[in-house]
């Protein structure tokens, strides 16, 4: 327990010299047509989510070479692309490779079917590139994951399925991160390297939640930003569009840009609506699983479909 505060005040120091970096090398997130930011703002602040799980894997983790491989390709990757772009292709490629390498460290590659592993190479890369699309609006990242964690901390106090210090140290960066991202004037942005580094913890996390207690309803845990995601690609593929360029359709780019809203009231109303659910999932999900299950997704796919049917033509105007 008395680590805990090193912990805190080293990942703090940690971003606040990666910002004199970041300010040095001009490491910076430029507004154009498709941000929802007007100003000029630091990339690559959610850097400390990759060193914060790696001071735990560190410490603790050295029986999970694969996660720790696994983690620093994607993180490296995706810190070179916040410098300069890395071809579309090159960066599907160590997303697949480096979701494949979680499955190694999970033996999942020995005991399923190969049709299995490849759905859920899929899901996980998914996982990713929606962490990716969730960086740019303040306090999205931050707040959204803020909740999944503490969620999961509850969960472990009854189903151990992973170190309560890993939640916590990832607490921690969250922390660090939202006091310079959750505001008005964001100081920084995630940066892909942080949304990536962060979208693979979040998949480990919930891989090992759902292997360990073969209930697949927890991923519910990403129900909102998952489901708005899937069906903003969707709608995408319809419109004929390449779904791998960046674009200002996602329903809380909407509410941000089209109709005005401040970015941390979208944030805000994204993670409540998230915490409610996951508090369901933890009483009425623990009795009836797969109504409640069905019953989440209905409702955010309907509610989407109506958001948009009547204000995407804000955003064709």
């Amino acid at each position: 327990m008395e680590l805990y505060p090193i912990f805190f005040f080293i990942l703090l120091a940690i971003e606040l010299a990666y910002f004199k970096v970041a300010n040095k090398y001009d490491i910076i997130d430029k507004p154009n047509e498709r941000s929802s930011h007007k100003m000029i703002t630091l990339r690559g602040g959610g850097i400390v989510f990759y060193f914060g799980a790696m001071l735990y894997l560190l410490l603790y983790g050295l029986d999970l070479p694969f996660f720790i491989l696994s983690l620093s390709l994607i993180s490296i990757i995706s810190f070179v692309d916040d410098i300069k772009s890395v071809p579309a292709k090159l960066r599907l490629f160590m997303q697949f490779f480096c979701i494949a390498l979680l499955f190694v460290q999970w033996n999942l590659l020995d005991i399923t079917s190969f049709s299995f592993v490849v759905v859920a190479l899929f899901i996980g890369v998914g996982i990713l590139n929606a962490y990716n699309f969730m960086d740019g609006l303040n306090g999205m990242t931050g707040g959204n994951n803020f909740v999944l964690f503490i969620t999961l901390f509850i969960i472990n106090q009854h189903i151990h399925f992973t170190d309560d210090r890993f939640l916590l140290v990832m607490l921690f960066s969250l922390i660090i991160f939202n006091f310079f991202n959750f505001r008005t004037k964001a100081k920084c942005f995630a940066g892909d390297v942080g949304a990536l580094a962060l979208g693979t913890v979040v998949f480990y996390l919930l891989g090992d939640l759902i292997l360990k207690t073969n209930d697949f309803t927890y991923i519910l845990l990403l129900a909102v930003y998952g489901i708005e995601t899937g069906l903003t690609i969707i709608h995408r593929v319809f419109l004929k569009e390449n779904i791998l360029i960046a674009h200002r359709k996602h329903a809380f780019q909407i509410l941000a840009n089209e109709l005005k809203w401040k970015h941390l009231h979208v944030s805000i109303l994204y993670a409540s609506i998230q915490l409610s659910i996951n508090v369901g999932l933890l009483t009425i999900g623990r009795v009836y699983p797969i109504p409640y299950f069905w019953s989440v997704c209905v409702i955010l796919i309907c509610t989407y479909s109506l958001f948009m049917a009547k204000y995407f033509k804000l955003h064709q105007a």
